[in-house]
């Protein structure tokens, strides 16, 4: 069986590390525990069965705290599709699923560097991100 996609590049877009002031860093550094991983996955189609796939990765707080630093990542996958593939399910889970497995230590390493970089050495992820699980109950 041949690959239904190939990687051609992956970098980093777009990269944000916000903390106001001092009082918050010293704030989030306290609550830091409270703040929740969000994936937001989009896609664009380019020339010749190229694709585009933006994984965007926002760890932040959910509560009403006015004391908030904000952590973002968009990580560009640029794929290749198959000639055989033209099932729109099929393409749904390369881009939803497959490319993010294949990318996610990546993605994980850039995400902890930078909350690292930010003054946030003892942050780790304790789960990894489950694509296929998070693609199966999309559809459930």
């Amino acid at each position: 069986m041949t690959e239904k996609y190939k990687i051609l590049g992956q970098y980093i877009k777009d990269l944000s590390s916000e903390t106001p002031d001092v009082e918050t860093y010293i704030f989030v550094r306290e609550h830091i525990g409270k703040y929740q991983l969000n994936i937001d996955i989009n896609s664009k189609a380019l020339k010749n069965k190229t694709i585009e796939v933006n994984t965007i990765f926002k760890f932040e707080d959910k509560e009403q705290n006015k004391k908030k630093s904000h952590f973002e990542i968009i990580y560009s996958t640029i794929i290749k599709i198959n000639e055989e593939i033209n099932d729109k399910k099929e393409l749904e889970k390369i881009i939803l699923c497959d490319v993010q497995i294949k990318i996610y230590p990546n993605l994980e390493k850039a995400l902890l560097d930078l909350l690292h970089n930010s003054g946030y050495p003892e942050i780790k992820f304790d789960k990894k991100v489950n694509f296929e699980e998070l693609y199966k109950q999309r559809f459930n």
